[in-house]
């Protein structure tokens, strides 16, 4: 399994700090919090990191300033948060190297989605498959053809939500993923605690790819936190 990115959250507001940090945690990442300019580069220099999450108004030395110190050292990504109507930071921190930034008030799953993108863009995140066909347990998913074979060497037809549910499992092999991560991966939007649809998503993907639907194998359940794939995949 792919190592989880690290992700360093600099921010004054000890809630934002922990709500930050625990998304990004449930999400797939190895979140470090600071709460100032000097604590952040107290774990840059023990600690490397994938991308920096930084907050521009802080008191003390700003955003800015650590932006600047960061960008000097190397090419971490830098994504900033700004203030709203704050133009001026986000055109110097733009300026200065930061690679995207939000505006506060923001959702997490806002934070997270532009924190994937940048690690794509920057080349920090996993490498995807170098592969269009992934293999796992005699099942083959052609991800550029959209087709299912089964080991037998027969195509399984499957709907959109399907096939899309069934590639996130296979990129993402033997690691328990949440509502929320599936829903934002195959729909680009975030669960509510009414949305069952993935929960029927799966259900009707087990009935196709499981040899007991009713004590499914391959897609199991991880009570309170989600759903994985238990075979190993590989490049077909």
């Amino acid at each position: 399994m792919d190592t989880p990115p690290r992700i360093l959250v600099v921010d004054d507001d000890p809630e934002i700090r922990r709500l930050l940090a625990d998304y990004l945690g449930r999400n797939g990442c190895a979140p470090a919090v600071a709460a100032d300019a000097a604590a952040a580069r107290t774990v840059l220099e023990e600690e490397p990191q994938d991308l920096v999450v930084l907050d521009v108004m802080m008191p003390g030395e700003d955003g800015l300033s650590l932006c600047r110190w960061i960008r000097g050292r190397g090419e971490l990504p830098v994504i900033l948060l700004t203030a709203l109507g704050e133009e001026t930071d986000r055109v110097v921190g733009l300026e200065l190297g930061a690679d995207d930034y939000l505006v506060k008030p923001f959702g997490p799953r806002e934070l997270l989605a532009r924190v994937r993108s940048v690690l794509r863009r920057t080349g920090a995140a996993p490498a995807a498959p170098e592969t269009d066909r992934l293999a796992f347990d005699g099942w083959v998913l052609d991800l550029r053809r959209r087709e299912l074979t089964d080991p037998d060497g027969a195509l399984v037809d499957l709907t959109r939500g399907e096939f899309d549910l069934l590639a996130v499992f296979a990129r993402r092999p033997q690691e328990v993923l949440d509502r929320d991560a599936l829903l934002d991966a195959t729909r680009g939007r975030e669960a509510n605690p009414f949305d069952r649809s993935v929960d029927v998503q799966v259900g009707r993907l087990r009935r196709k790819i499981e040899a007991d639907p009713a004590r499914p194998a391959l897609i199991k359940t991880v009570r309170g936190a989600g759903y994985l794939l238990t075979a190993a995949v590989r490049p077909a």
